[in-house]
């Protein structure tokens, strides 16, 4: 499943984050990636113990906890902190799929990357390219979000973003581990529980979404890793 979160961060937020990364330092991005990856990825990341970026990714970690519609899509057991990451100049990444395994550094905790997430942090007529384009079941799906706004797809997805041949393009990248691995399950769960709170809204003393709500639960409850 592929979803969009819109307004992730506010434009006070939006303009606060731009601000503190424009006076960063940025280093080759290449130094982060496996092997393979390393062959097609030509952008720029903040270091992983840059003081502000770990300010900025806890605040991000702060607000995903916030977010209804993350926590019902994501079903998040576990978040890889946050990092960021700059493209000009032709800058681009090209087709990989995400490690499967991510070691968080400083630490001796891995996580499985479930769930691959993109939060836009430029303006999209700030630049030229740029799009994330993933490989699902229906082909090619090409993805180029307002600022502020967050892409939600499988780690396990073929993807690759665009050459940017104007402007910056900067954004925040994560993975969660879920608590349901499996993305068809996953989506399955998210289905159910929108349709139930849109139940609760149009008909709020009809029985069927407590009823609904049992089979929800029941359904995590089996599936779930813990």
């Amino acid at each position: 499943m592929m979803l969009q979160i819109p307004g992730f961060l506010s434009p006070d937020q939006l303009r606060q984050f731009q601000t503190a990364l424009s006076e960063q330092t940025w280093e080759d991005g290449r130094q982060t990636a496996g092997h393979m990856a390393a062959k097609a990825k030509n952008n720029q990341q903040l270091a992983h113990d840059n003081p502000v970026g770990t300010q900025l990714s806890n605040f991000v970690l702060e607000a995903l906890g916030r977010n209804p519609l993350f926590m019902s899509a994501a079903l998040p057991l576990k978040v890889v902190p946050p990092m960021f990451n700059r493209y000009e100049s032709g800058g681009t990444y090209g087709d990989h799929v995400d490690g499967a395994i991510r070691s968080i550094a400083g630490t001796p905790h891995r996580i499985r990357t479930d769930i691959s997430a993109t939060l836009f942090l430029s303006d999209p007529d700030s630049y030229d390219g740029g799009e994330l384009v993933v490989n699902d079941t229906y082909g090619e799906r090409a993805t180029k979000l307002n600022a502020g706004d967050m892409i939600l797809y499988p780690g396990t997805s073929l993807h690759h973003v665009r050459p940017v041949t104007r402007g910056v393009r900067l954004a925040c990248f994560f993975w969660v581990q879920s608590l349901v691995r499996d993305d068809t399950q996953r989506t399955m769960l998210f289905e159910l529980d929108t349709s139930i709170q849109q139940l609760v809204v149009d008909v709020p003393d009809h029985p069927a979404p407590l009823k609904l709500s049992g089979v929800y639960h029941n359904l995590l409850r089996q599936w779930s890793d813990t």
